[in-house]
């Protein structure tokens, strides 16, 4: 699975994706996991199964929904207390329930 995590800029969340990378199982160790500034997704969308807003941009849900819905990917928002606390294997949980429920 490739996963997006969109931000505003991108420094808290490249944290965030090295944690997730580090919860990885065996299984999942394919992976691309990514993060990109919310201007360039547009750019990059239909390189990725699922994307994932960081809490900071939240407001902008429904617009990345309608772009989600365009290219066929899901889109959520990251829960504000895993990503705060670099809960790698949370986020990962969450990106994989919005793929299989999509």
């Amino acid at each position: 699975m490739n996963i997006l995590l969109v931000c505003a800029a991108g420094m808290s969340t490249s944290l965030v994706v090295n944690k997730m990378k580090k919860a990885l199982t065996e299984e999942e160790k394919n992976w691309t996991i990514e993060a990109q500034p919310v201007d360039s997704l547009e750019e990059v969308i239909d390189d990725y199964d699922v994307i994932l807003l960081g809490p900071q941009i939240k407001y902008k849900a429904d617009e990345i929904n309608k772009i989600g819905d365009e290219y066929n990917t899901p889109v959520g928002v990251v829960d504000s207390k895993d990503y705060g606390m670099g809960k790698g294997r949370n986020i990962l949980n969450q990106a994989i329930k919005l793929k299989e429920n999509y």
